[in-house]
């Protein structure tokens, strides 16, 4: 596994279960997601439910300004239709969202584009009262791709979600709190902190009652599998506009000046 894009460390509970932290590390780039740091995801995810005695995951961001700013757009602007139906972030933002333990988002800074649909697929989202939120793809010409369009309207209902996606709004803490985009807001710092402590709260419960616990959650919020080749097809046809890629374009030139 890439240490560069992801690093994952354990602590043992008071009865030898284990909490995991997995922690997005491209703090340069405010932890962009990259296809790079997807695999070392994938792999991180492939390893850690291998260990029976897991009982919970924490995801987070390194630097403390960034869970994850969003995809690389630098990446992303080169990204078409093949890509597009690959559905390469919403997959893998799947296999979180259905991995047998509780999934704890710890959010200082901003979690906007593909991380805030990492976020989402999450069990739990804890932040920091700075933090930024939401879901600003339609400015760069192309949809939220990744997962938003059906774990969003879940959370906060379908008025505010398609509010959300249309217009590209980004909300601060307090707000993504009183609409149940996340669970609580803590002071600046203490995200990472309180999600682990909210870890060992749910480690201390029965383990195999937590996990079937989350199956018949997940099952009663309905599987996302069919709405996804909508998205894929949808992003697709996106991918290869041109207004797409001019769009894409003139963002990654105003952080070129930025710089």
């Amino acid at each position: 596994m890439s240490a560069s894009t992801i690093l994952v460390s354990h602590e043992t509970t008071s009865d030898g279960g284990t909490i995991a932290t997995i922690t997005l590390n491209r703090p340069e780039v405010r932890n962009a997601i990259n296809r790079a740091m997807i695999e070392d995801l994938g792999r991180a995810l492939n390893d850690l439910v291998l260990e029976p005695s897991l009982r919970a995951i924490v995801l987070a961001g390194a630097g403390g300004k960034a869970f994850a700013a969003g995809a690389d757009i630098s990446e992303l602007k080169s990204r078409g239709v093949p890509e597009a139906l690959e559905r390469i972030n919403a997959a893998l933002f799947r296999r979180v969202e259905e991995i047998q333990v509780p999934t704890i988002a710890a959010i200082d800074g901003f979690a906007l584009g593909g991380g805030c649909e990492l976020a989402m697929a999450c069990d739990i989202r804890i932040a920091g009262k700075s933090s930024k939120l939401g879901q600003p793809e339609v400015a760069l010409g192309i949809i939220p791709g990744a997962g938003a369009i059906q774990r969003l309207p879940r959370l906060v209902g379908f008025g505010r979600a398609k509010e959300l996606i249309f217009t590209g709004r980004i909300i601060d803490a307090d707000e993504a709190e009183r609409i149940g985009l996340v669970n609580r807001v803590v002071e600046d710092g203490k995200a990472l902190e309180e999600a682990t402590a909210m870890a060992h709260r749910i480690a201390d419960q029965g383990p195999l009652a937590v996990k079937i616990a989350k199956a018949a959650l997940n099952a009663n919020a309905g599987t996302s599998i069919p709405y996804d080749a909508v998205d894929a097809l949808g992003q697709a046809v996106l991918f290869e506009s041109g207004e797409k890629h001019r769009r894409m374009a003139a963002f990654l030139d105003k952080k070129k000046e930025k710089k």
